[in-house]
């Protein structure tokens, strides 16, 4: 559900969320390498070039068209969000390898925001030719749709800052009683719901999941005490709670996931953008992009086509 919030607290959780606080980050997080405000203007990808036995793996008519339409969900740093609101302009993880991988491709690719929940079901209706949201590879996902993996992130938890209850979450029974806030359509609401029974099981109270479709939303519910405990990305998470004016801590990882471009199930795309996002490995491209925003331990050794869900 989306939340309408006053607007002073809706402006100041948007800078919050897009890490244009200007107090220096602070506390474990920091210390991961956390990238300050200044991160999403620095061009890691500016001298990339066109690899021409990579692009010939592109299906003729996109070599001869040029160009491609994705569909990206914004607004959760580090994957992708917007500095400046006003200029409406992406940056982040998702963007920084998506025009890193068009440049190899020679290809120009048009990114058009979009409902996080919305843009896989786009892709087997031909609105998008690929999609990006730091979306992780699920057993049920594979099943209608392929992924080109650039990086390994996952699910992880946090609290305000002044909980000391709740300490890193390695069952779900640990949450029993509690009101969970997450993102609608995520592999989060899909895990909690489908795990509730854990509670009951245990003869505990079960807890209670109210999904967002606004990150902003999910954050200030926390802010508020209206939800316990957040559910959301690992390096969303560690991002956040590098900011002080969040009053956020993380409490570590819960699974890990593989994240990946998305594409319609048998796309012919993906041997192409496999090969490109391999090549950013090899240049070294792609240790720069983590380097920028801070998630170097999301590193993957070499991408995949639709590898098999982490267990």
């Amino acid at each position: 559900m989306r939340r309408v919030l006053p607007a002073v607290l809706a402006a100041a959780t948007a800078l919050v969320l897009a890490g244009c606080s200007s107090a220096p980050a602070a506390g474990p997080q920091a210390a991961a390498g956390a990238p300050g405000a200044s991160a999403a203007g620095q061009d890691v990808v500016a001298g990339e070039q066109k690899v021409e036995s990579i692009a010939a793996l592109l299906p003729p008519e996109v070599r001869t068209a040029g160009t491609l339409r994705l569909g990206g969900a914004g607004g959760t740093p580090p994957s992708a969000f917007f500095p400046d609101p006003a200029v409406k302009k992406a940056a982040g993880i998702d963007v920084d390898f998506t025009d890193a991988v068009a440049k190899v491709l020679g290809v120009t690719i048009q990114r058009e925001e979009a409902a996080f929940e919305t843009i896989l079901p786009a892709l087997d209706s031909g609105k998008y030719d690929l999609g990006a949201g730091n979306f992780g590879v699920t057993t049920a996902r594979l099943r209608t749709i392929d992924f080109v993996t650039y990086i390994d992130d996952g699910q992880g938890f946090a609290v305000k800052q002044d909980n000391t209850a709740l300490q890193p979450v390695t069952d779900l029974v640990q949450l029993c009683g509690l009101t969970i806030g997450t993102g609608v359509g995520t592999t989060f609401e899909t895990t909690l719901n489908a795990k509730k029974s854990v509670c009951t099981d245990a003869g505990k109270k079960p807890y209670e999941v109210r999904a967002f479709a606004d990150s902003g939303a999910t954050l200030t519910s926390l802010q508020q005490g209206r939800v316990d405990v957040v559910m959301s990305t690992i390096n969303g998470l560690r991002y956040q709670a590098s900011r002080p004016a969040s009053g956020t801590r993380f409490l570590g990882e819960f699974h890990r996931l593989d994240v990946g471009f998305a594409f319609k199930k048998g796309s012919p795309l993906t041997p192409a953008f496999q090969a490109a996002v391999n090549q950013l490995i090899k240049d070294g491209t792609y240790g720069r992009i983590l380097q920028k925003w801070g998630t170097t331990d999301s590193a993957i050794p070499e991408s995949l086509i639709s590898p098999p869900e982490h267990p």
